[in-house]
């Protein structure tokens, strides 16, 4: 299963955390696995994980709630033992009309670049990540990121 589950304005940025835990306790105990499209602004930035990306003075002011609001819910997925989530955050630059090339970078909990010191990754080969993370992927209860290689 894929929550690429999206809200944008003040009154629904909570359903973040309600359609998530919906859908945790739709596949608890079961071996379906739940993959979740994240966001980049609560990657960390410093190895002690101490500061996220929306916590920086350039990430946009527009994005912090919505940054604020994914990063709880990533929060509450994690206490859930009972469920065989996957969170997988884009590059920052996550571009609707970028190239699809096939190739990207897997990461962890920090936000990472490519060879060319880019965070950045398109629509497309996001999806190929996630395709695979659904097909071989071994990141279960884990949050994982991905850039363009």
């Amino acid at each position: 299963m894929i929550d690429a589950f999206g809200a944008w304005t003040t009154e629904t940025l909570p359903q973040h955390s309600t359609s998530l835990k919906h859908l945790c306790d739709l596949v608890s105990g079961k071996e379906i696995r739940l993959l979740v499209v994240g966001g980049a602004g609560s990657l960390y930035v410093n190895p002690e994980h101490t500061l996220q990306v929306m916590e920086g003075a350039d990430f946009p002011e527009m994005f912090r709630p919505l940054a604020s609001s994914m990063g709880r819910a990533l929060d509450e997925l994690r206490n859930r033992t009972d469920v065989k989530w996957t969170y997988i955050s884009p590059a920052g630059d996550f571009q609707a009309d970028g190239t699809k090339t096939g190739k990207y970078i897997l990461g962890g909990e920090e936000l990472i670049l490519n060879s060319r010191g880019e965070s950045a990754i398109s629509y497309a080969d996001y999806a190929v990540a996630m395709v695979d993370e659904a097909l071989k992927g071994s990141h279960v209860q884990q949050r994982i990121s991905v850039v363009a290689e």
